[in-house]
C-alpha cells in the first residue's frame, strides 16, 4: 500500500516537470526567434551595404567619366546695357557686354548673325554655339543634334580660335570638334545657369538678324569681328513658337 500523500508528491513532481519542459521550450523558441531576427538584420545590413556601395561606385564612376570643364574661361560683364550702335567686343565671339535692345531669335542659322543681337540672347540664358564656316556639313549636323530645343543658337562665325566655340553670358570654351564631349557638359552647366542675368526671358519674338533697323552693324561700318550681313535661320525653329521677328526691347 502506497504511503499517504505519495500521490500528491508525484502529481507535484509531474507538474514541475511539465513546467520545466514548457520553460525549456520557451527558451528554445526565444533563442530561435533571436537567431532568426539576427539573420534578418544581417541580411538587411548586407543588402544596404551592397546598395550603398553600388550607388557610391556609380557616383564615383560618373564623376570620373564626366568631361572636364577646366578649359572654360570666365568673364564678368554688367547686364542690361542697351545700345543701338555697332559694338566692338573684346572676345571672339563675345561673351557679354553692351548689346542691342532686340535679342536674336534662338534657333539654327546657316550664316553669321549680328553680335549685338546674339549677346542679348546670351543675357536671357541662351547658349551660343559657333563654328568655323569651313566646318564639314556632317560636323554641323552633329552640332544641330546636340543643340537643345530652346535657349540655344547655332551659327557659323569667322575668325574663331577653334573649330567650335560654345558661349554663354560670362563663360566660353574652345572645342576641338563637334564630337568634343565637353560641349554637352558645357551646355548642361551654363545654359540658363547661375550667371544668367535674365534667366527665362524671351528667346523668341525678337529678330532674325536681317533687319538693319534693329541690327545696326548690318548697315556698314561694323568692326572686323562683326558677322557679315545676310544671316537668316536655316530652319525656322518650330519648337520655339513665335520665332518670326517682332522686335521689342527688354
Amino acid at each position: 500500500m502506497a504511503p499517504s500523500g505519495s500521490g500528491s508528491k508525484k502529481a507535484r513532481a509531474s507538474q514541475r516537470n511539465a513546467s520545466d519542459r514548457v520553460a525549456q521550450m520557451r527558451r528554445e523558441q526565444q533563442a530561435k526567434d533571436k537567431r532568426r531576427l539576427l539573420a534578418i538584420w544581417g541580411a538587411a545590413a548586407v543588402t544596404i551595404a551592397i546598395v550603398v556601395g553600388a550607388v557610391a561606385f556609380a557616383v564615383v564612376n560618373d564623376r570620373a567619366n564626366t568631361p572636364s570643364l577646366s578649359a572654360v574661361k570666365d568673364y564678368t560683364y554688367e547686364a542690361g546695357a542697351h545700345v543701338q550702335t555697332p559694338v566692338t567686343y573684346k572676345e571672339n565671339p563675345p561673351v557679354g557686354g553692351e548689346h542691342n535692345p532686340v535679342w536674336l531669335n534662338c534657333g539654327v542659322y546657316d550664316a553669321p548673325v549680328p553680335n549685338e543681337n546674339a549677346v542679348h540672347s546670351l543675357e536671357h540664358g541662351a547658349v551660343w554655339v559657333t563654328y568655323k564656316p569651313d566646318l564639314a556639313a556632317a560636323e554641323v549636323d552633329k552640332l544641330k543634334d546636340v543643340l537643345p530645343d530652346t535657349y540655344a543658337l547655332l551659327s557659323p562665325y569667322e575668325g574663331i580660335p577653334s573649330p567650335v566655340v560654345a558661349t554663354t553670358w560670362g563663360h566660353q570654351i574652345q572645342l576641338d570638334s563637334a564630337d568634343d564631349p565637353r560641349l554637352e557638359e558645357f551646355i548642361k552647366k551654363y545654359r540658363q545657369g547661375p550667371s544668367t542675368p535674365e534667366p527665362g526671358a524671351l528667346c523668341t519674338n525678337g529678330t532674325d538678324g536681317t533687319d538693319p533697323t534693329v541690327s545696326p552693324s548690318l548697315a556698314g561700318g561694323a568692326p572686323a569681328a562683326t558677322p557679315t550681313p545676310g544671316a537668316s535661320p536655316s530652319t525656322s525653329p518650330s519648337s520655339m513658337p513665335g520665332a518670326s521677328p517682332s522686335p521689342s526691347a527688354s
